[in-house]
C-alpha cells in the first residue's frame, strides 16, 4: 500500500478525492479499457464477440448481472476477474467492518467516529482483492450468513437487541464498496432469495425484524445453470426481475478455440520438472484435435444428457491423462521423447468418467463403452481431415495378404517402428507426416516417437474407415484384414 495516501478525512478531502459508487467505478475503468484496447478477460478465449460484449453493456448500464451457462463455461473465472474493474485501492474509515467510505459512513461505528473526530477521522486503504467476496449457494446457507444476525454475546454485554451495535454483519454488508458473488443461485433456498430483494433494489437490510438502514454500495453478480434457471420455482420471479442483465455463456464454438483453451489450461510442460530433465514432450496436433473432438461429439450425443452439459474440464483432464500415459511409457522404456499415440487415448476413459451424465442406460460399463465409441468417431473425423484413406491402398493390400501388426501403449517407439517397417511405405509416410503434425518434436528421440505415433494414427484411421479390422488384446492392439 502506498504510504503517501491521505491518512485522515481532512487529508482525503484536501487531496481532491471524489466519492463515486462501485458501479460508477467499474464503468469508469471499463471505459478506460475500451478506449485503450485493453482486454477485459485476457485469458478467456472464444468469448470476444459473444459473451464479452454482453458483460460490457451490463457494466456500462450499471447493472447487477447473472451469468447463465452450463458447467465448465468459465462463469466463476470471469466473475472473479471483474475485480480488475475496481481501483487499486479505495479509502475506508479505519476499523470499519463494512468498509464505510469516509465521506458517506453508513454504519453506527463509522458515523459516530466521524461525528466525534471530524477531519481527524483516521482513514485506511484497502486493495481491490479485499473488495470481492463470493458464496456458493448450498442448502445450509442462512440469511445470517448473507445479511447478518444478532450477536448474543454483544447483547449479554448490555447492548439492546434493537441496537445496530448488537448486530453481527453477514457477507453482503461486509462486501460494501465491492462486488459480491453468489454461485449457483438456484440452489439458494427461496426464503433466502427473498432476503436479497431489498439488497438488490432498495439497498437496505433487515436483521431479525429490526430494520437497519444500510445504504449498501455494491455490485451483485450471480451464476446459474440454464436448466435450474428456467425450472419454475428454482429462482423466485421477483428476484429475476431485479437482476439487470443475464449474460449467456457457451462452450467453444469451434474445435480450434477448444484446442486453444485446452493448451492454455492443461498441464503439459512436463519436461520442465527437474526429475524429468532431458525428456522432451511433443503433443501431435491430431491428438489435441481428437481430444477436443471427443468433447464436441459428446455435446451432441443423444446418449448424453445435454441439459447437464459436458464441461471444458473434461477436454483438459483428458489431454493431461493422454500425455501422462505417454510420459509413463517414456519413463518405463527409457525414451527421451514423450509423444502421445492413439493407444494413449484409452487413458482418457478415467478422466471422462463422471463428466458425462447419461440419458438412459447407466449399467456398469455402459459409460466406458459410450466414451470409447465417441473416441473412435473422433479419430475418424480427425483422420479424414489430414489423410485420404485411398492413398494407403498398398498398406491395405499388405494386410489383405493375411499379415497382422500388433501395437500397444507400453511398446517403445522403436518397437512400433520395427513392427510397421515391413508394411510397404508406412514408415516413410509416417516420418513425412510427423514433421508436419508434430513440429514440436525436435530431438532425435522425439522425432522417432512422433513417427511411431503417426504410424499408429494411420493404422487406426484405416480401421475406423473400415479398411482394417482391429482386435484388442489386453493392453495391446492387433490390426489385420
Amino acid at each position: 500500500m502506498a504510504t503517501d495516501r491521505p491518512r485522515t478525512l481532512g487529508e482525503l478531502r484536501r487531496s481532491g478525492h471524489r466519492l463515486e459508487s462501485v458501479k460508477d467505478e467499474m464503468r469508469r475503468n471499463l471505459v478506460r479499457k475500451l478506449r485503450t484496447g485493453e482486454p477485459l478477460f485476457p485469458d478467456i478465449l472464444g468469448y470476444e464477440d459473444t459473451v464479452v460484449p454482453q458483460i460490457q453493456n451490463a457494466i456500462l448500464s450499471r447493472h447487477d448481472m447473472l451469468f447463465l451457462g452450463l458447467r465448465g463455461q468459465a462463469k466463476t473465472r470471469m466473475l472473479r476477474q471483474l475485480v480488475h474493474l475496481l481501483d487499486d485501492e479505495t479509502p475506508i474509515v479505519e476499523g470499519s467492518e463494512i468498509h464505510d467510505h469516509p465521506y458517506q459512513p453508513i454504519s453506527n461505528f463509522a458515523r459516530q467516529l466521524v461525528a466525534e473526530k471530524g477531519d481527524d477521522t483516521p482513514v485506511a486503504w484497502i486493495g481491490r482483492e479485499q473488495r470481492y467476496n463470493e458464496k456458493l449457494a448450498t442448502p445450509d446457507v442462512t440469511i445470517a450468513d448473507l445479511i447478518g444476525e444478532i450477536d448474543m454475546i454483544k447483547h449479554a454485554e448490555g447492548r439492546y437487541l434493537s441496537s445496530e451495535a448488537t448486530m453481527h454483519y453477514g457477507l453482503i454488508p461486509r462486501t460494501n464498496r465491492g462486488i459480491f458473488c453468489i454461485n449457483e443461485l438456484p440452489d439458494l433456498a427461496p426464503k433466502i432469495q427473498v432476503g436479497l430483494f431489498n439488497v438488490l433494489e432498495e439497498r437496505d437490510v433487515q436483521i431479525r425484524g429490526y430494520p437497519i438502514r444500510l445504504e449498501l454500495d455494491l455490485c451483485l453478480v450471480f451464476s446459474a445453470n440454464p436448466e435450474d434457471y428456467t425450472n419454475r420455482g428454482r429462482i423466485v420471479t421477483p428476484l429475476k426481475d431485479r437482476i439487470g442483465s443475464v449474460v449467456r455463456t457457451h462452450y467453444p464454438l469451434t474445435r480450434e478455440i477448444g484446442m486453444a483453451v485446452n493448451d492454455q489450461n492443461a498441464w503439459l510442460d512436463r519436461g520442465e520438472e527437474d526429475e524429468l530433465a532431458g525428456i522432451e514432450v511433443a503433443v501431435p496436433v491430431y491428438i489435441k484435435e481428437v481430444v477436443e473432438e471427443v468433447s464436441r461429439l459428446a455435446r451432441t450425443s443423444p446418449h448424453v444428457n445435454q441439459q447437464s452439459g459436458v464441461s471444458v474440464r473434461m477436454s483438459i483432464a483428458n489431454l493431461e491423462n493422454v500425455v501422462s500415459n505417454a510420459e509413463r511409457r517414456a519413463l518405463l522404456t527409457g525414451e527421451s521423447g514423450v509423444v502421445p499415440r492413439i493407444g494413449d487415448l484409452a487413458s482418457a476413459l478415467s478422466s471422462s468418467r463422471g463428466k458425462l451424465e447419461l440419458t438412459m442406460n447407466e449399467e456398469d460399463g455402459h459409460e466406458d463403452k459410450l466414451i470409447q465409441r465417441i473416441i473412435d468417431e473422433a479419430v475418424k473425423n480427425v483422420f479424414v481431415h489430414h489423410f485420404d484413406a485411398r492413398e494407403f491402398r498398398p498398406i491395405v493390400q499388405y494386410f489383405e495378404s493375411g499379415q497382422t501388426i500388433e501395437t500397444g501403449d507400453m511398446l517403445s517407439s522403436k518397437a512400433i517402428l520395427d513392427r510397421v517397417a515391413k508394411v510397404p511405405g508406412l514408415v516413410k509416410r509416417a516420418e513425412e507426416a510427423a514433421a508436419e503434425l508434430a513440429p514440436a518434436a525436435k530431438s532425435s528421440g522425439a522425432r522417432t516417437a512422433a513417427a511411431a505415433s503417426v504410424a499408429e494414427f494411420i493404422l487406426e484411421g484405416l480401421h475406423v474407415n473400415n479398411k482394417l479390422n482391429k482386435t484388442a488384446k489386453g493392453r495391446g492392439t492387433s490390426y489385420q484384414r
